[in-house]
């Protein structure tokens, strides 16, 4: 099984609750570290101008290239396909130079501002999963833009569309999103389609 992750562009506000609340889950310290973030586009011309929001975080590829730039053998993929790193194993972002960071098409790989500091990133929630319970992005997003379930489950209800489609503001400060066609994100999104006649 692989868990996914479903991001419906025409529900999300841009509200940030899921960054708050992953924020306050996890006691994250303030910066820009963050197992979430939410990015912001405008898009079209007047008079049809309008907003995209795109969340940006692990997408658990089912090829993560970050498992095989970690030099210290520091991160795994477990058998439900939820991308994993041992803090015990990580040497440092001062020592390993963020290989696993350099590698993600998506910065997943997070660090805070610490001498040396170790990386950490979204694993869905995994301990909460773990309890039937949901992902805190998902429990706590206020318009359901968010899911957080296996992979077959998430294309069954939503669809197979491919992230590509969902126009955003790419992650590498570019434009626009991309699906990464080697790392294969697991991840279903509804784009959020304005017109523009």
């Amino acid at each position: 099984m692989q868990m996914g992750y479903y991001f419906d562009q025409t529900r999300c506000t841009g509200c940030k609750a899921c960054v708050v609340a992953c924020k306050d889950w996890y006691d994250t310290p303030l910066g820009d570290a963050s197992r979430i973030k939410i990015f912001y586009a405008e898009i079209n011309k007047w008079p049809n101008v309008g907003v995209k929001y795109l969340t940006a975080t692990c997408y658990q590829c089912e090829d993560p290239v970050c498992v095989d730039a970690c030099t210290d053998n520091a991160m795994s993929k477990r058998e439900n396909g939820i991308v994993d790193v041992d803090p015990e194993l990580c040497v440092g972002l001062d020592n390993c130079k963020g290989g696993c960071l350099k590698s993600c098409p998506y910065n997943a790989p997070q660090f805070s501002e610490v001498e040396n500091p170790k990386m950490w990133k979204c694993d869905l929630c995994s301990d909460r999963l773990e309890k039937d319970q949901p992902a805190i992005c998902d429990e706590a997003c206020p318009t359901r833009a968010i899911v957080v379930a296996p992979l077959d489950e998430l294309k069954e209800t939503y669809g197979d569309a491919a992230i590509e489609r969902a126009r955003g503001r790419k992650l590498n400060d570019g434009d626009e999103f991309f699906y990464s066609t080697r790392t294969k994100p697991a991840v279903v999104m509804k784009s959020k389609v304005v017109a523009t006649t």
